[in-house]
């Protein structure tokens, strides 16, 4: 085995056909799509028994661990199409410490963070991407609250793809300066997230480019949904009993849902499911306030804000498939405030040494929550995601100092 088999071995394909996730009809694979006619996602459909023909566990198990081992349930159909920087399998971390002090059951991150560029845009944008370049897109634009900017920033530089990217005004520093660094031209918009989306969309006829934004394009969840068949194989083909999981447009938790329907139809894993949480923040809650409603879409969320950028989304085109995932599952969507995003961030600094991002650290003020008001058990393995490394974020000052030509008080210490 060789470390770029992925990447350089042909391997079979199974894309059929792309179906609204509305309205169900078919859309020719193969071709360059935004929306479907109904304007709702595009979801790519596979020869599912094909794939159970061609592909085996133990086959798979000697494949080399990143996320193109799953080539059979992905839509990339060529070697030479496929754009790489090293998606490697992200670590499953237990946090025991916390676990006992809670009084519940295990509690696990999948670390995202260890990704290019930084966060789990990467898997979405990977596939994005090596789909533009096997259609023959020149041009992608995007908006993006930073991460996902970063990732396609860096795999369209890396093959030639052109990028324009709007972000809102108070995007961290730190991501507009990779976006721009690794290839794009970005600038900053006096708005939020589908205010710079609104600017994208205009520009499609206007300029030309590509709409890369979430889920107006088919194969982001397709890069997204790697989370759910690598979550299931780390686990010995097992799922856990609830997914907390930081919801902004939601392409990861459609995804995961996604993968796990196809993981059971070629014969991998079982009926079960996990609970799917969709974890918002106090300040920007549209999915919360909709499931609550027992609505399933969800209105836009006026005056958004919150610390955790990457889910100030005030109103996603997935809507829908997000909801019906947390109804399918018997999960449910959950808001924490600031405060308690912070608090979670630090606690888990503290006890166990790993750095959230502040929508990672949400998930677990989330858990905390729910675990208090009973919706999840003291049973429960629940997995936690921290969708970016949390380096990429302000952190506290540290003002302590010592003069080493001074008599120094080791008593201190």
């Amino acid at each position: 085995m060789q470390d770029n088999d992925n990447l350089t071995i042909e391997r079979p394909t199974f894309v059929t056909h792309l179906e609204c996730a509305m309205e169900g009809d078919h859309y020719a694979a193969d071709r360059v799509h935004n929306l479907s006619k109904a304007g709702k996602p595009l979801l790519v459909r596979y020869d599912l028994a094909g794939v159970k023909t061609a592909l085996t566990k133990d086959a798979l198990a000697q494949r080399p661990a990143d996320m193109w081992r799953y080539r059979e349930l992905l839509p990339v159909r060529k070697c030479q199409d496929i754009v790489s920087l090293g998606e490697v399998t992200t670590p499953l971390i237990r946090l025991p410490k916390l676990g006992a002090k809670l009084g519940g059951g295990e509690i696990i991150v999948k670390d995202e963070g260890r990704l290019p560029t930084g966060s789990f845009k990467a898997r979405g944008l990977v596939m994005a991407v090596s789909m533009g370049k096997a259609l023959g897109i020149k041009h992608m634009a995007m908006p993006t609250n930073g991460n996902a900017g970063a990732a396609l920033a860096a795999y369209a530089t890396s093959c030639g793809i052109k990028t324009t990217i709007f972000c809102p005004a108070d995007t961290p520093e730190v991501n507009v300066s990779e976006i721009e660094l690794q290839g794009a031209t970005v600038y900053r918009v006096n708005g939020y997230i589908d205010d710079c989306g609104k600017i994208v969309g205009e520009g499609k006829a206007k300029v030309g480019w590509f709409d890369t934004s979430t889920l107006k394009e088919p194969y982001r969840i397709e890069g997204k949904k790697t989370m759910g068949l690598e979550l299931a194989e780390q686990l010995g083909w097992d799922v856990p009993d609830v997914i907390f999981y930081p919801t902004g447009g939601g392409t990861g938790l459609i995804g995961m849902w996604k993968a796990f329907d196809e993981l059971e139809k070629i014969g991998f894993i079982g009926s079960k499911r996990p609970r799917m949480v969709a974890v918002q923040a106090s300040g920007c809650a549209p999915m919360v306030r909709a499931y609550e409603a027992g609505t399933e879409h969800a209105t836009r969320w006026e005056d958004a804000h919150t610390i955790a950028s990457g889910i100030r989304v005030p109103q996603a085109i997935g809507d829908f498939l997000i909801l019906r995932a947390v109804r399918q599952s018997n999960g449910f969507a959950i808001a924490v405030d600031d405060d308690k995003i912070s608090s979670a961030l630090s606690e888990v600094a503290r006890e166990e040494g790993l750095l959230l991002c502040p929508e990672g650290a949400a998930t677990y003020a989330a858990y905390k929550d729910s675990l208090a008001d009973g919706r999840v058990s003291k049973s429960d393995r629940v997995m936690l995601f921290n969708c970016a490394t949390g380096l990429k974020y302000p952190l506290p000052p540290v003002t302590r100092t010592l003069d080493r030509h001074k008599p120094i008080d080791y008593s201190q210490f």
